[in-house]
């Protein structure tokens, strides 16, 4: 299990943590693979997660787009998890930077995921830092849009959520750092007001 660095609760009964560690290994409901629009999970994370969790989770990801066709950015669907310690995993189209509009993008990929984990009934979720990688997302926006996205979707759905825990699951120092940082940040706001 990934050690937690910084933690707060947006909500009364939601607490969010900032965690450094391999996404695969988190033992929550489920996990976000930061996905593209074909789920198509050669690279990154999503490749990881096939990787460790097997063959399956692309299986089901190429169900989904031949019935559906491919994922609009902004928008997410869920899988099996495979052999991961997770039970589900939920795959987050986040936008490429330069693409325009990116953070609303960023929102409302998050959004989904998390309405997909309340509709699912799930208790716990760790999200890594969706498009900071390969997509180009600036890691200092990414952390603020999500979390943006997660108070916003606690405050809004503080009486129906499922959502206990929510962890942000990055393995590289640097992604971890900036988003402590910004958590640590909201809490010390949190304090003064």
């Amino acid at each position: 299990m990934a050690s937690t660095l910084a933690e707060y609760q947006p909500t009364q009964s939601c607490t969010v943590r900032v965690v450094q560690g391999d996404l695969t290994g988190e033992q929550v409901d489920a996990i976000v693979n930061a996905a593209n629009e074909e789920l198509a999970h050669g690279g990154g994370v999503a490749g990881a997660i096939v990787q460790a969790g097997g063959q399956s989770i692309q299986d089901e990801s190429d169900a989904i787009v031949l019935k559906q066709g491919p994922l609009r950015t902004g928008s997410a669907t869920i899988t099996g998890a495979g052999s991961l310690a997770c039970k589900q995993v939920i795959h987050a189209v986040g936008p490429v930077w330069g693409s325009g509009n990116e953070p609303a993008k960023l929102t409302s990929a998050v959004r989904s995921a998390l309405l997909l984990a309340d509709k699912h009934e799930l208790r716990s979720i760790s999200l890594p830092a969706i498009s900071s990688g390969i997509f180009g997302f600036p890691k200092d926006r990414c952390a603020e849009v999500m979390l943006n996205a997660i108070e916003a979707h606690l405050v809004e759905h503080g009486g129906t959520t499922t959502l206990r825990e929510i962890r942000l699951c990055n393995i590289d120092n640097e992604t971890t750092r900036i988003f402590r940082d910004e958590v640590d940040r909201r809490r010390a706001e949190r304090a003064e007001s």
